[in-house]
């Protein structure tokens, strides 16, 4: 089990946590929300969370990189130019127009399904999992299984912020998970 201290941060990005703006009660009271749109529109700062987190996966010869509707659509495809890779959307169900795979999962308040096109994957392609938030570990999981159904090989689950005290990684250890920041409460 990874534990971090609310300060933690993985490589040299303790500069990207300053730039994220903290949201008390949202999207409901007791709720310490942590908005990335202000990391985002810092040129620098942008720049600096794509090159950390393709450089954490530089020499793992990463064929496709995937994301997850709709925040993995902003980091996927950038770290899948800095690696040399093409990009994957997982979308939700009825947004993609050729025949797709599907796979519901179960969320603590309901049920989620998400769809990827058929021929999306080779059958042995390298594949990186891209997304903005890993809080409790059920999409990144869904996305995974979604992947390898169609005989994608996982490389690893990249992401910008991990919430630790939910305690994401015990549904994702058969995965190698690397996240930026880490937030501890």
């Amino acid at each position: 089990m990874h534990n971090a201290s609310s300060t933690q941060i993985s490589g040299n990005c303790e500069h990207l946590k300053k730039l994220i703006r903290e949201v008390p009660d949202f999207p409901k009271p007791g709720i310490l929300f942590y908005d990335i749109t202000t990391l985002l529109k810092d040129k620098v700062g942008f720049a600096s969370l794509i090159d950390s987190l393709a450089d954490h996966y530089l020499a793992k010869d990463i064929d496709l990189v995937l994301g997850m509707e709709a925040r993995g659509f902003i980091f996927g495809p950038a770290v899948a130019y800095r690696l040399n890779a093409g990009f994957v959307p997982v979308r939700k169900p009825g947004k993609l127009p050729a025949a797709t795979s599907k796979y519901d999962y179960t969320l603590e308040y309901g049920t989620n399904t998400l769809e990827i096109h058929q021929d999306a994957i080779g059958k042995g392609q390298r594949v990186l999992i891209v997304d903005d938030l890993l809080a409790t570990g059920g999409t990144a999981a869904a996305t995974a299984k979604l992947a390898e159904s169609l005989g994608a090989q996982i490389v690893g689950l990249g992401f910008v912020v991990e919430l630790d005290f939910l305690e994401p990684r015990k549904h994702l250890q058969n995965y190698e998970v690397f996240s930026l920041l880490h937030y501890d409460k």
